[in-house]
């Protein structure tokens, strides 16, 4: 197995493990899966990704804050994927 495909499948694992609720959002990361092919390679991301970026943009700071989840969120390429769908990060 490939150390992308390695990545891609630790990071749907983590996404799955830690589903998290909001106000106004059901924070759940599984919901940026779509986006992981643009924030692991320099692949354009899909609308389908920008759509769940702009829906879980509330959630970003938590995903931030998450020891699992920020390697993969934190990251320059997940904020250019961000920034490619309108949707800059928010300041934490």
């Amino acid at each position: 197995m490939k150390a992308s495909q390695i990545a891609i499948c630790t990071f749907l694992v983590l996404l799955l493990i830690n589903v998290q609720v909001s106000m106004a959002v059901t924070c759940s990361p599984v919901q940026l899966s779509s986006c992981v092919s643009a924030i692991t390679s320099s692949t354009p991301p899909s609308n389908l990704c920008c759509s769940k970026i702009k829906e879980q943009r509330p959630c970003l700071c938590q995903y931030m804050k998450n020891p699992n989840l920020t390697k993969f969120v934190n990251t320059p390429n997940a904020r250019k994927v961000a920034n490619t769908c309108g949707t800059p990060f928010p300041r934490c």
